[in-house]
């Protein structure tokens, strides 16, 4: 899926994502501030999860709850120095538990990613716009 897009449009562009039925683990790429935690903020809100959203930048994890008891992560390993780290936290608990998982910088963890993954990557593109790609 290709889709360009302007920050208002992004609960389109979420709903489009969860619409495609991507794997429960997906990977966002691009750089620091190309809108990353905004659209998994989205994408958690189209999961019907009430509770405010945040990036985890220093706790690595923040786990949510939708509405109907399914449970979110969203992973920021942005301040990871090795892979250890996140088996230290428990990283493969999280990644093999079914859940929807939220991965921010996973090229810090990209050894211990499963298989079963989906990856979105967005640009900035020079209009402002975003380019995002979901395979």
């Amino acid at each position: 899926m290709n889709i360009v897009f302007s920050l208002d449009q992004i609960q389109e562009v979420a709903e489009k994502i969860l619409a495609s039925n991507p794997k429960k683990i997906i990977l966002f790429n691009g750089e620091m501030g190309v809108g990353k935690t905004t659209l998994i903020k989205q994408l958690c809100k189209s999961l019907d999860v009430e509770e405010a959203t945040s990036s985890p930048t220093f706790s690595l994890v923040n786990e949510y709850y939708t509405t109907n008891n399914q449970i979110v992560y969203h992973f920021d390993f942005y301040r990871l120095n090795k892979e250890t780290e996140a088996l230290d936290m428990g990283v493969d608990d999280y990644l093999y538990s079914g859940n929807w998982c939220f991965i921010e910088w996973s090229e810090k963890i990209k050894n211990l990613i499963p298989e079963e993954h989906s990856v979105v990557t967005i640009e900035l593109m020079a209009d402002g716009k975003r380019k995002l790609v979901l395979v």
